[in-house]
């Protein structure tokens, strides 16, 4: 199995780990409303969230080894993918033709980028003063982002995907600067760029649990677009990383982008009005756009079990 292979098996499995995440956050989120950082440590469901977050960055930071930031980033919006038919099955509801089509879209449009930034193992890392430089200024976008103002839950949810797609980026210099064994393993850019990792990671985590109070869908889709934006900037900009084929590899790559694009807002585009009880072609949009007083007080990612007559008492 060469490189990019690897890479991209293992941002597909860390895809679902998040995607699982995110479904247990929203949930959680919708039933507490409004409940501070303290309250949330004392809530096993929420470290349940927080361990498969943990999970898939783990396969995210060694899929970043083998791959590119071209590669690995755009492979995020299969969390959005991945948490269509997970929150249909949290809800026991059915995916409607639309997520479907939204589901193919951005299959196809993730199948053009990976064919244009398919490239070689990592070898590249960004210098201690520029990730210093990387961190200041998403901090200062993070900060403006994250104002009181309308829709903070977009705004949150943009600097969320921001923070995690500066993150990945670090990470890599992190793990390609750490695996390198011309230096030491523990190096002062090692130690200052984990640093800036976990403050980052942390921001990420933090910001997401907040734009998901308003719901999973529309948040969701600005992390997952605002991520590898992010993460390919530093990439092309910093990293030496160059996209295939020329001229029209990057019109390839464009327009998968626009494709992509598309189908991650059809994925997260929620229904005008939430379905009644026991309505099975509800569609799972509206399962990812869940208002906190719709959102049942049921464990996060058990099924609803829906009342039949064998619940009914003989007379």
């Amino acid at each position: 199995m060469n490189a990019t292979l690897t890479a991209v098996v293992l941002s597909l499995f860390s895809a679902a780990a998040y995607a699982a995440a995110a479904v247990a956050q929203e949930r959680l989120a919708a039933r507490h409303p409004g409940t501070g950082l303290l309250r949330l440590l004392g809530n096993g469901a929420w470290w349940c969230s927080v361990g498969l977050n943990a999970a898939a960055a783990v396969l995210h930071v060694v899929a970043l080894r083998y791959g590119p930031l071209t590669v690995v980033q755009p492979l995020g919006a299969l969390t959005l993918v991945a948490a269509v038919p997970m929150g249909a099955r949290v809800a026991g509801r059915r995916v409607r033709a639309a997520e479907w089509r939204g589901t193919a879209l951005t299959l196809a449009g993730l199948a053009a980028i990976l064919v244009t930034a398919s490239g070689p193992a990592p070898e590249d890392v960004l210098s201690m003063p520029e990730a210093v430089a990387v961190a200041g200024a998403t901090a200062a976008l993070i900060g403006l982002l994250a104002r009181r103002g309308t829709k903070p839950g977009l705004r949150h949810a943009t600097a969320s995907g921001f923070a995690s797609g500066v993150a990945s980026a670090l990470t890599q210099t992190v793990t390609v600067a750490a695996t390198d064994r011309s230096g030491p393993l523990l190096s002062v850019q090692v130690i200052g760029v984990a640093l800036l990792v976990a403050a980052f990671a942390t921001a990420g985590l933090l910001l997401s649990q907040t734009a998901y109070r308003d719901g999973l869908g529309a948040p969701l889709a600005m992390v997952t677009l605002a991520n590898p934006v992010a993460a390919a900037v530093i990439g092309l900009a910093l990293l030496g990383e160059r996209l295939q084929g020329g001229a029209a590899g990057v019109l390839l790559a464009l327009a998968g982008a626009g494709i992509a694009g598309r189908g991650v807002v059809l994925l997260s585009r929620a229904a005008p009005e939430p379905a009644a009880a026991g309505d099975e072609d509800h569609p799972v949009a509206a399962v990812l756009a869940l208002r906190p007083e719709t959102a049942s007080p049921e464990p996060a990612l058990l099924p609803r079990p829906a009342p039949g007559p064998e619940h009914l008492t003989p007379l």
